[in-house]
């Protein structure tokens, strides 16, 4: 998957929904999820023998895998928002698996190693499971040489990931946040002059070829922990780490001590993954996937309550606290913000709110309350003539503002005329009878008259 498709593909998120989803990750997999994913395939598979072929699914639209042997080991590595797997073949002997050597000449040549890049879009993940327990998303299987027989799939229920056979890393993708910092600084400050650093600092940020493993949330909890606006200029923000890079001359033992007690806005992008890295395998975890209880009480701005929302101009949604900064798009709506409630199952099988659900509604007036009052109808079914009257004037109220009251009630009128005239006619000053040209006149668009 491109850069510009995996934009494309998450503008579809619609904001908040995925915390409503436990059965599968709640939120979009950025830098620290897939490095997670790669230590996950090294400890799952460690020692693990897989054999045959790479089998892909039938609904899946990305390519086949022609990969076929009858043993080999797979590893994984990671950086910013792509994972590659190595599948490297090996030969048996005496029961003992031993990585031999593909030179020319060999009597049973093995086949050359392959390596596939993932890019897991929205959803994508790696879960490790019995054959007969294979996920329904299931889109890229290979499969144990034990018995019983275990599979390594790749799961993705939206289906906007993608991998490439003998594949690398994409060349429009910047040094890894986690694992390649200097270079990710060093890549973003020499760059400044480019025009990518006129827009919003809070659209940047997800702009990989200078941020890549920065995504949604990491950005909202990068610019909130630094109150900085998300929609300043991105130069404006970062220009000032330029002075900083050319006055300090500190040894590295308190460059350290100063990154952790006052991180300016590029170490934060290398040490808050560093710190969902650490949450104990809470921020990815294939095997309980339903517990995300560490990473929520580690946010403090993403999709939590009470924060502002906005989109930004490729319509992704940014949660930030105060001011939105001078760079805000005019006219935008905020999209509206879903609570955490949950619904739970009354006895007979249907959702009922929670007390938090009941509570949120409190004060709003429900679909009877608001809908208006029905006008008398007659046994043809049809509005009486006063009725279709008092609903022409208060339309023309309405849509004016003057007059539109009658010259009897002008006259009978206590205040100035202009105040009889943009006062709205009642039913009850509306007589039962009218003149016999009055349809003729209200046909031309002339106001009634009494």
């Amino acid at each position: 998957m491109s850069m510009q498709t995996e934009r494309s593909a998450a503008a579809l998120q619609a904001p908040g929904d995925s915390r409503l989803g436990r059965k599968s990750n709640f939120k979009m997999p950025e830098g620290p999820e897939l490095h997670l994913a790669s230590r996950f395939v090294n400890r799952a598979c460690s020692g693990t023998v897989f054999s045959g072929r790479v089998e892909k699914s039938a609904v899946s639209k990305n390519c086949d895998v022609p990969f076929t042997c009858d043993a080999y080991l797979i590893s994984a590595v990671s950086r910013g928002k792509e994972v590659k797997l190595t599948l490297t073949p090996i030969k048996e002997e005496d029961g003992k698996e031993d990585v031999k050597s593909n030179a020319a000449g060999h009597e049973n040549q093995l086949p050359a190693p392959m390596d596939i890049v993932f890019r897991f879009g929205m959803s994508g993940s790696f879960k490790l499971t019995t054959e007969e327990e294979i996920p329904k998303h299931a889109h890229l299987k290979f499969f144990t040489k034990e018995k019983p027989m275990q599979v390594l799939c790749f799961v993705d229920p939206r289906r906007f990931g993608s991998w490439e056979v003998n594949g690398t890393w994409q060349l429009d993708r910047g040094p890894c946040v986690l694992l390649e910092y200097e270079q990710f600084r060093s890549n973003v400050l020499s760059n400044l002059s480019e025009k990518a650093f006129d827009k919003p600092i809070c659209e940047v940020l997800l702009n990989q070829k200078y941020f890549n493993g920065i995504g949604n949330y990491l950005r909202a909890e990068i610019l909130f922990r630094l109150k900085v606006p998300p929609f300043e200029k991105a130069r404006s923000v970062l220009e000032p780490l330029l002075h900083k890079e050319t006055t300090a001359e500190l040894t590295l033992s308190k460059k350290v001590k100063m990154k952790l007690e006052n991180p300016d806005l590029l170490e934060l992008c290398h040490l808050l993954p560093m710190e969902v890295i650490n949450l104990d395998g809470k921020g990815y975890d294939p095997e309980h996937s339903d517990d995300y209880s560490a990473f929520e009480e580690w946010l403090r701005c993403y999709n939590v309550d009470g924060m502002q929302l906005l989109r930004d101009s490729n319509g992704r949604t940014i949660w930030f606290q105060g001011s939105p900064g001078p760079m805000a798009p005019r006219g935008s709506k905020a999209p509206k913000p879903k609570s955490r409630r949950r619904k739970a199952a009354d006895d007979n099988g249907k959702e009922a709110s929670t007390p938090k659900d009941s509570e949120s509604r409190k004060g709003e007036a429900t679909s009877e309350e608001r809908k208006a009052p029905e006008t008398p109808r007659g046994r043809s079914g049809k509005q009486p003539r006063s009725a279709k009257a008092a609903a022409k004037q208060d339309a023309g109220a309405s849509g004016t503002g003057e007059g539109t009251a009658s010259r009897s009630r002008k006259k009978r009128a206590a205040g100035p005329p202009t105040l009889a005239a943009a006062a709205a006619p009642d039913e009850s000053e509306i007589p039962n009878k009218r003149p016999r040209n009055s349809r003729t006149r209200s046909r031309k668009g002339h106001q009634v008259s009494l």
